[in-house]
């Protein structure tokens, strides 16, 4: 089996039975803020995108590029899809011109031609990507791979169970704006940066082991910032703090615990997987080299984008929308419809936008509680967004659906909150149609009404097994720390004692101390 290496999460894997493009990623996402590294538009794309099969495991904008699909992937190949409980992702492929689909069940080995079998698990909450997210397991003639990409699956005992996997590839740097964009202090930015790059590397680890697959991969990471107003993003200064570590810190903290099976996939990089071995050529003649010289490539890398740059910005002002008027066309509709999602949120959720003269600003205040659209009349709130009038009005100006795929992952604003990190919040600004409100909705309800009747012991506390939060199992990811909990696979935080979640409102976990004997009522001490 052949992989090679294009670029971010994206790579084409090669048999004697066919081929598959998975994830190809060129162009910039996210308000060209994100820009694959290291740099992948000099691949013979023409030659990639000839492939029998096209896997996109989500719609993320670095995963999904839907101008490089409809310029360069044949349209004769056939799309693998994941189960999603929207028809998205399909529509979106249709529209770029591909006809040949492959509807996979989760969990479910499909055999192709010739002897190549595949397998797609789609995770389907909320906070799944943008209404889901993959990965694609693959077999040739017993040799089997892991597309994992950023998908967070609670077990991968689904695909163990499938044989020995010789090589998995996963993401292991950053993808979110946090902490980053919050309005801290540059000590409680960066304490809370290490924190959270720390946790990534665990939870990276943590499904190395689980898997103990022959090689590893790191992809899926980290984007690079080439525009001036985000360039101190990078991580190219050996700052603890910064949450996107490239391939060669992975391999090095992989290396001090012990691994020397990490590969690093360039674009360009050619991997032959076989039994019991991996020859590796890569496109540059020192990899460690490359990564010492990154602020070089960065640079001349820039330089080359900054015309695309500056065209798409000059493309998002639309003087002629009316902010607020918009929004209440857009968003009370669904505010109206909206049970868990505005309860969860709870309060008012302000937008500062900053006029094209980078000083004026009007404030807009979307009221869960009061399922309304208004100016802001200088009351408290929770959350508060800041961000450029030009940025919103071009979100309102295409329609787009998903706020937390376009302006959020840009980094191109500020945040301040009081109290906890609040998932519905997030959760709603993924789900502005009607479809996808439907389904979160329908998800809450059910998710929010089952208790997990399982109990485990894990270091002298009585515990429920699954985390409140996504269900992960916590004999795997949960670590006890005096008397706090915290579930590796998301960063989220339990006080034992309370049973109180201390990184979100809601979610409490059942908990008592194995000392204690059976606590008839539960319930009591948990919601005192």
């Amino acid at each position: 089996m052949r992989i090679t290496g294009t670029g971010h999460a994206s790579m084409r894997i090669d048999t004697d039975a066919g081929s598959i493009l998975c994830d190809p990623w060129v162009n910039p996402a996210y308000f060209a803020s994100w820009f694959p590294f290291p740099d992948n538009s000099r691949l013979d794309w023409e030659a990639l995108g000839d492939t029998d099969y096209l896997y996109v495991s989500h719609l993320h904008r670095d995963h999904f590029d839907a101008a490089h699909l409809r310029r360069f992937v044949s349209k004769k190949a056939t799309v693998l899809l994941p189960e999603y409980p929207t028809s998205e992702l399909e529509d979106q492929l249709r529209e770029l011109g591909f006809t040949s689909f492959i509807k996979t069940v989760t969990n479910e080995v499909v055999e192709l031609d010739g002897g190549l079998k595949v397998m797609i698990q789609a995770l389907t909450s909320p906070t799944d990507g943008p209404i889901g997210d993959s990965s694609l397991w693959v077999e040739y003639g017993g040799i089997r791979l892991l597309n994992q990409n950023d998908a967070r699956p609670t077990d991968l005992s689904t695909f163990t169970e499938l044989g020995h996997v010789h090589a998995h590839m996963l993401q292991f740097s950053g993808a979110i704006w946090y902490p980053m964009v919050y309005e801290l202090p540059q000590a409680a930015k960066t304490a809370f940066g290490k924190q959270k790059r720390d946790r990534q590397f665990d939870r990276t680890f943590r499904y190395i082991d689980d898997l103990k697959a022959s090689w590893v991969f790191p992809i899926a990471g980290p984007p690079c910032f080439l525009d001036d107003e985000l360039w101190h993003l990078n991580d190219i200064d050996g700052d603890e703090g910064n949450i996107f570590p490239d391939q060669s810190v992975f391999i090095d903290q992989y290396r001090k615990i012990g691994r020397e099976n990490g590969v690093v996939l360039l674009p360009g990089t050619v991997a032959t997987v076989s039994e019991g071995t991996c020859v590796v050529s890569q496109p540059v003649e020192d990899v460690r080299a490359f990564f010492e010289a990154k602020e070089e490539h960065l640079k001349e890398y820039a330089q080359r984008q900054r015309p695309v740059i500056e065209e798409a910005k000059a493309s998002w002002r639309h003087p002629e929308i009316d902010v607020v008027k918009e929004m209440k066309r857009r968003v009370e509709p669904l505010l109206e419809e909206s049970i868990y999602l505005a309860q969860g949120v709870g309060g008012p959720v302000r937008f500062d936008l900053v006029g094209y003269d980078g000083e004026s600003f009007e404030s807009v205040v979307i009221d869960f509680p009061g399922k309304q659209v208004r100016r802001y009349s200088d009351e408290k709130v929770r959350y508060r967004f800041r961000t450029e009038r030009s940025l919103v009005e071009h979100l309102l100006h295409i329609e787009e659906v998903d706020w937390v795929n376009s302006l959020f992952l840009s980094c191109r604003f500020s945040a301040a909150r009081i109290g906890q990190y609040n998932e519905f919040v997030y959760a709603f600004f993924k789900c502005l149609s009607e479809e996808r409100l439907q389904y979160a909705e329908g998800w809450y309800d059910e998710h929010l009404r089952t208790t997990d009747a399982e109990d485990i012991t894990l270091d002298g506390w009585v515990l429920q097994r699954r985390c409140p939060h996504l269900k992960a199992d916590l004999t795997r990811f949960g670590i006890i720390d005096g008397g706090t909990l915290t579930c590796q696979l998301h960063g989220w935080k339990f006080d034992l004692a309370s049973g109180r979640c201390l990184t979100s409102a809601g979610h409490e976990l059942r908990a008592r101390r194995a000392s204690e004997g059976v606590d008839p009522d539960p319930s009591s001490r948990v919601n005192s």
